[in-house]
């Protein structure tokens, strides 16, 4: 896997859908944002702070956003600790799409960390979503394997997955691409292997893969067009 994020960004980052990305991100480098107390790892990002952004995102206990709207929508797994607004509280687990048009001003007490994805609905989706991912709404999909549905637009899907160690998982083949991101567990594919923290997006989702550790990952696919 990509071994970190350099320090001062070269912008356009990971912005080639069309190529294999895979990062560790539990060895990326924190970088500071705009905001002090709110510090970033960018995996693809469009401009230095508009455009298409995919990040995990720290907030240290007291860091807060003063109120905004986001162009294009954000999407949001909580990872860590508890992320708040005006609407509550919301400990790790949490998966948010607030579309374009919805304001609110973050913050977290204690400190948390989530994997945010900016300015990347499709034009009609403006659907506000928050659902607890530890919920009893998961569906068996084979023996050893398990999906839990999140979101579905049009070909684009989003939803967490569960996959007993000794599993080979090959999901269903998508020419608009797949993106993954691990919290627990281990796999491995012809390019390597991939424990907790790794994000990968993939051009297609025909890979086969073999899990060695009991697998939980957010997974998303069909989302990046013609």
């Amino acid at each position: 896997m990509t071994p970190n994020t350099p320090s001062t960004l070269k912008l356009p980052l990971n912005m080639d859908f069309d190529q294999r990305i895979a990062i560790d991100t539990l060895v990326s480098q924190w970088l500071a944002s705009p905001k002090p107390g709110v510090w970033r790892k960018p995996l693809a990002r469009e401009d230095a702070e508009q455009g298409h952004a995919t990040s995990i995102v720290r907030y240290d206990p007291g860091a807060s956003f003063h109120a905004h709207d986001h162009p294009g929508g954000e999407e949001i797994l909580v990872l860590r600790g508890t992320f708040s607004d005006e609407t509550g509280n919301y400990g790790a687990g949490t998966y948010f799409r607030n579309p374009e048009g919805f304001r609110h001003a973050p913050f977290s007490e204690d400190g948390c960390e989530i994997l945010v994805k900016l300015h990347q609905f499709d034009e009609g989706d403006t659907s506000h979503v928050v659902a607890d991912t530890h919920s009893d709404d998961w569906q068996t999909l084979s023996e050893g394997m398990q999906k839990r549905p999140l979101h579905q637009f049009g070909d684009e899907q989003v939803y967490m997955l569960r996959v007993n160690a000794g599993v080979n998982l090959r999901m269903v083949a998508d020419r608009h691409g797949e993106e993954i991101y691990i919290l627990h567990g281990r796999m491995n594919d012809e390019y390597g292997e991939y424990g907790r923290g790794a994000w990968i997006r993939s051009p297609n989702a025909g890979t086969e893969r073999y899990v060695s550790e009991n697998l939980l990952a957010w997974v998303k696919t069909g989302h990046f067009g013609e």
